[in-house]
């Protein structure tokens, strides 16, 4: 391996305190947002075990470390334009995560797959993937770090009974560095699964994760599939300036059974950031007929409301709306772009049309979040490990591997060595099978084609919770 293949992934995550798994209906208007909490939530009280052992922890070993000695425009000068790879970064960037534990983030919020199974309506469904879709990235905001790129044959498991789901992913190959996952419902209501192989360019000031691979949701009992693919991810001011993130791009949900689409826009922050953290998007059916309005913000909420509804209330806005004169330019912000890109003020609000009703909204973080690295309650349990769990883990779990293990415990030197050391045994590894003419082989996935969309795909292939890991690789 040389070096890090990625640099400050934004890929997954999600909060929500709507966990009743029913819709609200609309107040007046909605207050807060992910960057801003101070606390976990009428819903964070967390069930009381995971994996039946104990309740889960709520604060790191030791506090997120500073990274106001670090620079990175050493490293990241000669890369404008190219895509990050074979770049080693000081592993102060990091956050004490594996790549492979940012992609189970996405089951934070897995109440809205629960939720969308017992729907018996396809645009009801619908609603629910849509909002599943955009919670995935909720946990990104403020998330500045990177995590720590997944050895070759890296795994990482997690089963919750309380949350009625178990999750299992692959680090299946190196060059290019691709994740695969599956998840499946102890109630047999859904399969959740995909590869991910996110490709980075750095523009200066800026790294964008453009996003590569299908996500696929089953919903078992309704005999549909729905596939989609995140959207853009810009972290800005990786040189100089304060670190803020964006997503941007259209994302496009089908369900395969019905032709049923649904179309979110996230919206680019614009000049003035007026559109920062904006969703906006419909659900149409096969013969493009808008059935469903959705907006909101990827930070905050996401609402719906019926089309006739939407447009009645836009139409009024508008009559309502003085003339806009042009702002005024006298070039000083220009000027500031060129050393750093301004963080927008985001307005905390999002203005709710009367009659619209609650799909998602964010959970409060935790207290001490900023010290943690900005994570959520449910990722700060993610690399939580327990003797009796320990015991039953495949011993190329993420929660075993030592630099990732130092890092959370506040020993940033012996992080650094022993990820080097762990590169160097993955190079040597890859010298060895070299020299027999030796293929890499996948433990618990393969190659194949998504059965719904006919590309190309990572399959898995199961077996991995009857628990014989005799097969694993020595990668620790």
């Amino acid at each position: 391996m040389n070096g890090d293949e990625e640099f400050f992934d934004a890929v997954t995550g999600f909060d929500s305190d709507n966990s009743s798994g029913e819709f609200s209906e609309a107040n007046p208007r909605v207050t807060g947002g992910a960057g801003k909490s101070n606390g976990i939530g009428q819903a964070g009280q967390r069930p009381p075990q995971e994996n039946g052992v104990q309740k889960h922890r709520m604060s790191l070993p030791a506090p997120m470390f500073t990274r106001s000695d670090f620079s990175v425009w050493g490293i990241l000068r000669k890369c404008i334009g190219l895509e990050l790879s074979k770049i080693t970064m000081p592993i102060a960037f990091n956050e004490p995560l594996s790549f492979l534990q940012r992609i189970t983030e996405y089951m934070e919020h897995v109440y809205l797959i629960h939720r969308a199974a017992r729907q018996p309506q396809p645009l009801e469904r619908m609603q629910c993937v849509a909002a599943f879709a955009v919670s995935a990235v909720a946990s990104q905001w403020e998330r500045t770090g990177k995590p720590f790129n997944p050895l070759l044959g890296e795994t990482y498991e997690l089963v919750r009974e309380d949350l009625g789901f178990r999750f299992i992913s692959e680090q299946v190959s190196h060059h290019p560095p691709v994740s695969a996952f599956h998840s499946e419902g102890l109630c047999q209501d859904f399969l959740f699964h995909g590869s991910i192989y996110p490709k980075l360019k750095f523009w200066g000031k800026s790294v964008e994760a453009e996003p590569r691979g299908t996500i696929t949701l089953e919903l078992l009992r309704h005999k549909e599939a729905y596939t989609w693919t995140n959207p853009t991810c810009c972290v800005h001011n990786v040189i100089i300036g304060k670190l803020w993130i964006e997503q941007y791009g259209t994302v496009e949900i089908l369900n395969h059974r019905t032709g049923d689409k649904c179309v979110l826009h996230f919206k680019p922050c614009g000049l003035f950031g007026k559109e920062l953290h904006k969703v906006e998007g419909y659900i149409q059916d096969k013969s493009k007929k808008k059935l469903f309005i959705i907006y909101g913000k990827w930070t905050e909420c996401l609402w719906g409301i019926e089309p006739a509804a939407f447009e009645s209330f836009r139409k009024r806005e508008r009559r309502s709306e003085p003339p806009r004169d042009a702002p005024a330019d006298d070039g000083s912000k220009d000027a500031d772009r060129d050393v750093v890109d301004a963080v927008p003020e985001a307005q905390e609000t999002v203005q709710v049309i009367p009659g619209s009703k609650l799909l998602w909204r964010v959970n409060m973080r935790p207290p001490n979040s900023a010290q943690m690295y900005n994570f959520t309650s449910f990722t700060v349990s993610l690399n939580e490990l327990q003797v009796d769990t320990e015991k039953t883990l495949a011993p190329t779990d993420c929660r075993l591997r030592p630099d990732i293990r130092a890092m959370e415990d506040g020993n940033m030197d012996l992080a650094s060595q022993e990820k080097e050391r762990l590169e160097e045994k993955q190079r040597e590894a890859r010298r060895e099978r070299a020299k027999e003419d030796a293929a890499w082989q996948t433990r618990w996935f393969r190659q194949g084609r998504n059965p719904h969309t006919g590309t190309p795909d990572w399959l898995y292939t199961g077996g991995y919770f009857e628990r014989d890991f005799s097969g694993c690789p020595d990668i620790y």
